[in-house]
């Protein structure tokens, strides 16, 4: 049972677009219960669906709860409930994801600094840049919003960074397109 009522939410998200799986996982986090981890109560969890648009009935968000509800304390696990969503990427994407946090992370931290990145960035080939409709900071401004950074501390970690990713390969059907748009746009070998 639970295979079906993900996948009816998986064709609800598929059918608004590759931006509403990463936005569903910002949606989340914004939740003044949320544990700073993975996990929403169930009050914000019900809110964070109808807000990324996945209207379900009442029946199927029961069963949804029931199984993110791993601990029984009423704190529902989104981050599996998005990973059921959306899948993980295969070994040959996760790799070029990790290479690309690597560049950054030289000391092993599990933390990069937004600073560091935007000298990498190459937003350059950016759809919106290229019609010129936003600047190289505009669209670099938008791709930090997919991150977590609460205080505006100008740090991403690693699950972060992972997460995005993740949400970036599940729209992209293509193993090689992907690799290419990573070793574009991080400048790697």
């Amino acid at each position: 049972m639970l295979i079906l009522v993900i996948n009816k939410a998986k064709d609800i998200i598929n059918k608004r677009g590759v931006e509403s799986i990463r936005s569903t996982g910002r949606i989340f986090r914004q939740f003044t219960s949320y544990d700073g981890k993975d996990k929403v109560d169930r009050d914000d969890f019900l809110f964070g669906l109808r807000e990324s648009g996945i209207n379900l009935p009442k029946e199927d968000t029961d069963i949804i709860m029931n199984f993110f509800e791993k601990d029984k304390d009423g704190m529902i696990n989104f981050s599996e409930f998005l990973v059921a969503l959306r899948g993980k990427p295969n070994d040959r994407r996760q790799a070029i994801i990790d290479k690309a946090f690597l560049k950054f992370d030289k000391e092993g931290y599990g933390i990069i600094d937004v600073k560091e990145i935007r000298q990498v960035y190459n937003c350059s080939k950016h759809p919106k840049v290229v019609s010129a409709e936003m600047s190289e900071e505009q669209v670099f401004a938008m791709f930090l919003k997919n991150f977590n950074d609460k205080g505006n501390q100008g740090k991403i970690d690693r699950k972060e960074w992972n997460d995005y990713y993740a949400a970036v390969s599940y729209s992209i059907e293509n193993d090689d397109h992907f690799v290419i748009m990573m070793k574009t746009t991080w400048n790697l070998d």
